[in-house]
């Protein structure tokens, strides 16, 4: 497996880095042992992103990078607060990939910032922007200002986001190992139709609950239940 961690820390050292490397720790140490960290220090890639812009074409480093990113199975991604949202950087390093190239990815997101204040920005700013990519965000999202280096909170909410990064990349590489051609059509058939079940529609037209079909025939049957990595696999199958 492989974990890629996304810093855009501009100082050196860095608090941004800092906690991307408290997280990767904690994520890797719940991963198989051949499991390869590698890191992506976006302030050593500010020329080539911005050239990119300019000529439309990315530098040799920033390919690396790029590539390193779209292939990794879990991603770890760490922005400073800039004027109250992820910096212009870790945006332009984003800008520059392609759109669907993150679609099923499990991703972490985390921010640094001088102030609790603008804990918010994860909720607002970095969770949107990995919605539209349709990467798969873990639930908890860290931040940590400058007042909760050595504070209690920190290590527990680190740990937590690390276990479900874990289990969301480890599900999500054995649930990609097996899919084939032959099998993908299938199971991406099946999305769609337990969506429309969740949502209370059955084949039929009648309302569904989870205890089985409300006002239905027999034949409608119980509501079917499609595993998370199924559906994830099949969606990163499309």
């Amino acid at each position: 497996m492989k974990l890629v961690v996304v810093s855009a820390g501009l100082s050196v050292p860095s608090s941004t880095r800092l906690l991307a490397d408290r997280l990767a720790a904690a994520t890797a140490e719940r991963l198989p042992a051949d499991t390869e960290t590698q890191v992506v220090e976006l302030r050593d890639l500010a020329v080539e992103i911005a050239n990119n812009f300019v000529t439309g074409f990315p530098g040799p480093a920033l390919s690396r990078a790029i590539d390193a990113v779209t292939q990794a199975d879990g991603l770890i991604v760490v922005t400073p607060v800039f004027t109250a949202s992820y910096s212009g950087l870790f945006k332009s390093f984003f800008d520059v990939i392609d759109k669907d190239a993150l679609a099923g990815k499990p991703v972490l997101i985390a921010a640094t910032g001088g102030t609790p204040r603008h804990s918010l920005v994860l909720e607002h700013a970095l969770r949107p922007l990995f919605a539209y990519l349709r990467a798969v965000v873990v639930p908890t999202a860290v931040y940590a200002a400058s007042e909760d280096w050595g504070a209690d909170g920190l290590a527990a909410r680190i740990e937590r986001a690390g276990a479900e990064l874990a289990a969301l990349a480890g599900a999500t590489a054995s649930a990609v190992g097996p899919v084939s051609a032959a099998t993908a059509p299938a199971a991406t058939a099946s999305v769609p139709s337990a969506r429309r079940r969740a949502e209370g529609e059955s084949a039929a037209g009648t309302s569904t609950s989870a205890r089985g079909p409300v006002g239905g025939s027999a034949a409608d049957g119980p509501l079917e239940v499609i595993p998370f990595e199924q559906q994830l696999a099949a969606l990163r199958a499309m």
